[in-house]
């Protein structure tokens, strides 16, 4: 059996398919390639009103690439939502090294000095693929993706890949494509080259920066958007 490298599933990411485990304690990897594929347009972000009033509060300190691992480990964690994940340490090995070439890259909320949630996900080209959230507390993951966003709007990505629609997800305006319309966009922007920032610029609200200005119902006009061409 081929051991992976970074190098090899920077490869996969490019041709469009990525890895899973059974289970977190099955050691094996398999490559996914879904006929229909989730992803969240960049160019607007469907965030309801009563987040936008936690995004406003600062109830999060939200920090970049500081704990990484950390927010891996998190991902792994079974809860009553979430019994069973798919992210072994065959995973956790291959994308911390990743972490490490900055190829990937973590979104962290903290509340009294600890991680309470978090995303993780792979960049490149202008292309985010985003691979796993999780919440010890009500809202941290999703306040985690408002920032990520924001961060990619700004760094000029053109396409955040979320592999799978989830009902998580559609409330932010999540959409499902087919694979080979996603393909296309993918070459698009892998063409293209982005930068991840990790501090907002001073001045410049979450909210402005993620595209975050829709009301409840205004996630029809995210079809309008470059995933549309």
């Amino acid at each position: 059996m081929i051991r992976l490298t970074p190098e090899i599933l920077l490869q996969a990411y490019a041709a469009g398919i990525f890895p899973m485990a059974e289970s977190a304690d099955d050691p094996e990897l398999f490559w996914v390639d879904p006929k229909r594929r989730g992803v969240l347009p960049l160019d607007g972000l469907h965030v309801p009103r009563r987040l936008r009033r936690v995004l406003r509060r600062g109830v999060f300190m939200v920090r970049v690439d500081s704990a990484f691992e950390a927010v891996m480990r998190g991902c792994a964690e079974a809860s009553e939502m979430r019994p069973t994940t798919w992210i072994n340490d065959e995973i956790v090995r291959l994308y911390t090294a990743l972490f490490t070439r900055g190829a990937a890259h973590s979104v962290e909320c903290w509340h009294d000095g600890e991680l309470v949630g978090g995303l993780y996900g792979v960049s490149l080209g202008a292309a985010f693929f985003g691979e796993s959230m999780f919440s010890r507390v009500s809202d941290a993951s999703k306040i985690a993706l408002v920032h990520l966003v924001a961060r990619l709007r700004l760094g000029g990505y053109r396409l955040l890949d979320s592999q799978f629609v989830t009902p998580h997800l559609a409330q932010f305006g999540c959409i499902e494509i087919s694979r080979a319309r996603y393909h296309r966009l993918l070459a698009q922007a892998l063409r293209q080259r982005a930068v991840f920032v990790r501090d907002l610029p001073a001045g410049l609200s979450v909210e402005a920066a993620a595209g975050a200005g829709m009301e409840a119902g205004g996630a029809a006009a995210l079809h309008s958007s470059s995933v549309t061409s």
